[in-house]
């Protein structure tokens, strides 16, 4: 029996692609209107014009066409690269509170944090897709020690993960909008920490 691949993982191309493009751009648009509670497998059939065997076949599960949503905008937040390892924070933070700013993206982080309660498989997924992101920007805080502007040992993951913890909190736990303050706060004690030798590696 031939093995059944994981939820978007057919290779892209032609009528595959176009299918994909079409189910997710459905369910950006479905999350926005009606959220992650009310999403179903019809509704993204109707919405996208693919049937919903089709759907079914490729992603199984509406948790599964949340993995693939998710995975394609792990890396939608660019990185900043200004010389200077306090303005790349503080860019990097405003680059995250934009992003979460759009009703779609606040629902779709919502949507991968529900969506991996109820699925182990769907959990790793979503913890990649987080380390994958910061893999991405973690450059910023390797130029910054060569640089000689954070202490030599800063672990990046620490400084990145610092810096985005509080949005996280904010939408998903305090359920408030994002301010500039939050901005501000977030992205300077993040650089206050590393410059202070907080997030040396092995401590």
């Amino acid at each position: 029996m031939t093995e059944r691949p994981q939820p978007g993982s057919a290779r892209p191309g032609g009528r595959t692609a176009r299918t994909r493009a079409a189910v997710l751009a459905a369910t950006l648009d479905e999350l926005a209107e009606v959220g992650f509670a009310a999403l179903t497998l019809d509704r993204l059939a109707a919405r996208s014009g693919v049937h919903v065997s089709t759907i079914r076949r490729r992603w199984r599960t509406v948790e599964g066409v949340i993995a693939d949503l998710m995975a394609q905008h792990s890396s939608t937040i660019p990185t900043p690269d200004s010389g200077d390892f306090r303005q790349d924070l503080h860019e990097l933070a405003q680059a995250i509170a934009g992003f979460h700013a759009l009703p779609r993206s606040r629902n779709l982080v919502e949507a991968m944090v529900a969506a991996a309660a109820y699925d182990p498989h769907i959990a790793e997924l979503v913890r990649g897709a987080f380390l994958a992101r910061i893999d991405v920007v973690t450059p910023l805080v390797h130029r910054a020690v060569a640089r000689g502007d954070a202490p030599s040992g800063t672990d990046p993951y620490e400084v990145i993960t610092a810096l985005s913890a509080p949005f996280y909190y904010r939408l998903l736990v305090m359920r408030r909008p994002i301010d500039e303050r939050l901005v501000r706060v977030s992205a300077e004690s993040a650089y206050r920490a590393a410059c202070g030798g907080v997030f040396g590696e092995g401590e």
